[in-house]
């Protein structure tokens, strides 16, 4: 698989990651287990996890399968802090505090001794953005960390925080953002891409195929083994579920008619190769739903397809 350099860092990741928000609630051991063996041996090198995917689990599968499905030092090991679940409550917290102590807890269920990537997950209006940033500073100078991020930080947020981590002396610089960024999802062109081109972020984008709605299969329905059909993420897809999101998927499954590919595909392709794309983070319940992800390595689209999608889609 081909590797890029995450901004301007010497860091060099996969074109596409592995994500793993679903590891722990949807995803078991089992296929967990196969996913991982498949992505690497596709030659894919960067995983993402968070803090606070399925209330921790996500990072304790993970952790769970260095040594036995992949050994640690082959892969680029991402996690993210700063949201987590109290009951039934979503909370943010991006204290100083809180992100060591979310560090030290990820470290111990990774079942390892440093992150190659460690990010703040969201943006806190609660909390001074210098001591958020402190965070992150402390993890790299500890060597916890390799490089730092940040993740959904709107165009302003992003340039704030880089240009904060550039002019004061002897701090890291930031090396990416993680944003939504798909066919169904371009706000960020606006701002954020800009910003990260501007201060050498790379972009590591999520919800690639708009959150599984561009792969076509809730068309005519949702299937009853899909995310739209289960509690946890029924609102979560359901956020494209409009006429616009419409008319954007149909574009794509006629796209892949015509071209001999699945809509997957299509849409996949389209978000990899954009402008400002370091790696899209493709999340799949199942190996089969990643090899069909991974399968796309040796495709390109059409430059009149990759057009005619950015027509529709604006």
């Amino acid at each position: 698989m081909e590797q890029r350099f995450l901004g301007r860092s010497g860091l060099s990741v996969s074109r596409l990651a592995l994500g793993t928000m679903t590891w722990g609630r949807d995803t078991d051991e089992h296929e967990a287990e196969e996913q991982l063996s498949e992505f690497v041996n596709a030659g894919g090198t960067l995983i993402d996890t968070a803090f606070g995917y399925a209330d921790g689990d996500s990072e304790r599968l993970l952790g769970s399968l260095f040594g036995k499905a992949i050994n640690r030092e082959d892969i680029i090991l991402a996690t993210k802090a700063g949201i987590f679940r109290k009951g039934r409550e979503q909370v943010t917290d991006t204290s100083r505090g809180h992100l060591i102590n979310a560090l030290e807890e990820s470290l111990r269920r990774l079942n390892t001794d440093h992150l190659d990537l460690w990010q703040v997950h969201i943006w806190s209006d609660l909390t001074p953005i210098e001591e958020t940033l402190s965070a992150l500073e402390h993890a790299v100078s500890s060597g916890k960390a390799r490089y730092a991020g940040i993740s959904n930080y709107s165009g302003w947020q992003t340039a704030q925080a880089a240009t904060l981590q550039r002019v004061l002396p002897g701090r890291t610089p930031l090396v990416s953002t993680q944003m939504e960024y798909s066919l169904l999802n371009r706000d960020i062109e606006d701002e954020v891409l800009p910003a990260a081109d501007a201060l050498g972020l790379g972009l590591l984008c999520w919800s690639p195929l708009g959150r599984g709605v561009l792969t076509g299969k809730y068309r005519s329905g949702t299937p009853v083994n899909s995310r739209g059909a289960s509690k946890a993420f029924a609102n979560f897809v359901a956020r494209y579920a409009d006429e616009h999101s419409r008319r954007i998927v149909e574009a794509v499954a006629k796209a892949a008619e015509g071209l001999e590919m699945s809509p997957l595909e299509v849409a996949l392709l389209w978000i990899r190769d954009r402008p400002g794309v370091t790696s899209a983070i493709v999340g799949a319940r199942t190996a089969e739903q990643l090899r069909a992800s991974l399968a796309t390595e040796h495709m390109t689209l059409p430059p009149e397809i990759i057009t005619a999608l950015e027509d529709v889609s604006r």
